[in-house]
């Protein structure tokens, strides 16, 4: 991804959707799709956004010349490998205002290393597409961020979101949500 926001999803036989995650700048889309040269998700733009196609035989003939690239070829997908784990752990054994505070945390870092704010942000995504990744339903997610705001964690207005104790967030997520 080179610019904007864009959800990946997949879909069962009988048509349920299931999002398995949120891409940034800087993160590879379509993965899933080395094995058998066939993707099984869906990517979808949140917002506009600019997109990097590669060939995957343009990729091997390009990193069989520059090792650097392989690398970080590798470091990427351990690092896919390493975020699906992290969300499985998640959804299996966070309680609902633990996935959310998780969430919000692991947003905040990676707009932070784009360059972005960590503490102030648009999120690309409704709250029913963030309930549906974490599991939770869209009153879940509707009555956390109220609570979180009363309570001080966060400001939010309609997408606008304002972290304002990102060490309690941690405390309350329990877990580390890089």
């Amino acid at each position: 991804m080179r610019s904007g926001c864009v959800k990946t999803q997949l879909e069962d036989a009988s048509g349920h959707l299931q999002i398995t995650g949120f891409l940034l700048p800087g993160e590879i889309i379509g993965m899933d799709g080395l094995l058998n040269n066939r993707h099984v998700s869906h990517a979808i733009a949140l917002e506009n956004s600019e997109v990097c196609v590669m060939r995957l035989d343009d990729l091997d003939s390009i990193s069989a010349h520059l090792p650097v690239l392989q690398q970080q070829l590798r470091r990427l997908m351990s690092k896919e490998i390493n975020r699906s784990h992290t969300l499985i752990m998640n959804l299996g054994s966070l309680r609902s205002e633990q996935r959310l505070a998780a969430f919000l945390l692991n947003l905040s870092q990676r707009l932070g290393v784009l360059g972005y704010s960590q503490h102030e942000f648009v999120l690309r995504m409704s709250r029913e597409e963030i309930g549906n990744f974490l599991g939770l339903t869209l009153e879940t997610v509707s009555r956390l961020f109220s609570r979180f705001a009363r309570e001080g964690l966060l400001r939010i207005q309609q997408r606008n979101v304002l972290l304002l104790d990102i060490n309690a967030l941690k405390t309350l997520a329990g877990t580390d949500c890089a």
